[in-house]
């Protein structure tokens, strides 16, 4: 990946759950295609969960219109699906990233495991539930990133990786052991990944969101979602996917050269401000 202000003029970058209209994968996509990226997007394998009205009025089709919207910018894309949490379909995605675009400069890991069931207490989580979240945060990103790395280490001019983690994971917040749990993984995995890839020049990094107006809060209801807001977020409001996506390029990019390793809060000070 070369460096300087147009570092990710044609790069490549492959970004893992975009299909979902107000999502955080797609913010990422966009902002990675206007930084210059050609851009892979992924949904999840065998279609995506029931659309919101708001996907309908747009006849939404996943990471196929999220695909359609980086082409407009200008940027090759390609639209898959994938289930991260199995290495043959894994590897059929880099296959597909490797012989359309022929290397990998960027890896977002995004995709994670519906929202729902595991919302539980500890005492009522059922164990296939707790091993579907694991199965999708934690071993989706190590498949994703142990494919990516191998081939930014053949490559030789380095790369990023930014896994997409929750400030869940530093609190370990109650009715989400699994979440909470997986995420925490997710940062161990990027300190890991981090150190062991420095030498050939792969930066890895986490991002840690909080309160996130996206698609998974549906089912939140606005008096709900106002108190939260209001009782845990200093700054008195919820973030947008485009925060996130705004501190993923740059990481991704020339700014970011020097930082690796890091867990990022972006979450209007819940964690640092008392």
């Amino acid at each position: 990946m070369g460096t300087g202000p147009g570092a990710l003029t044609d790069a490549v970058a492959v970004v893992t759950g975009a299909g979902r209209m107000r999502s955080i994968g797609r913010a990422v996509a966009l902002e990675l295609a206007r930084a210059g990226c050609h851009v892979v997007v992924t949904g999840s394998e065998g279609g995506a969960a029931p659309r919101t009205d708001e996907e309908r009025a747009a006849h939404w089709r996943g990471a196929a219109s999220v695909a359609d919207e980086v082409r407009a910018l200008g940027r090759r894309a390609t639209a898959c699906a994938v289930d991260v949490g199995d290495e043959s379909s894994v590897d059929a995605l880099w296959d597909t990233v490797f012989d359309r675009h022929g290397r990998v400069d960027v890896l977002v890991n995004n995709a994670a495991a519906p929202r729902g069931a595991d919302r539980v207490a500890l005492t009522d989580l059922d164990p296939a539930v707790f091993d579907r979240v694991m199965q999708t945060n934690v071993r989706g990103t190590f498949l994703m990133s142990r494919r990516c790395a191998q081939r930014m280490v053949e490559q030789g001019d380095g790369g990023a990786i930014i896994n997409i983690s929750s400030i869940a994971g530093k609190l370990g917040s109650p009715q989400a052991a699994a979440y909470a749990a997986s995420k925490a993984a997710v940062q161990s995995l990027t300190v890991s990944a981090a150190r062991e890839l420095a030498a050939d020049r792969v930066r890895v990094n986490a991002l840690c969101p909080g309160i996130v107006a996206t698609g998974r809060l549906n089912g939140a209801s606005d008096a709900d979602w106002q108190r939260s807001i209001a009782a845990m977020v200093p700054l008195g409001t919820a973030g947008q996917p485009q925060d996130i996506a705004w501190a993923a390029a740059y990481l991704a990019g020339e700014q970011g050269r020097w930082i690796t390793g890091q867990a990022w809060n972006i979450d209007g000070g819940q964690l640092t401000v008392r």
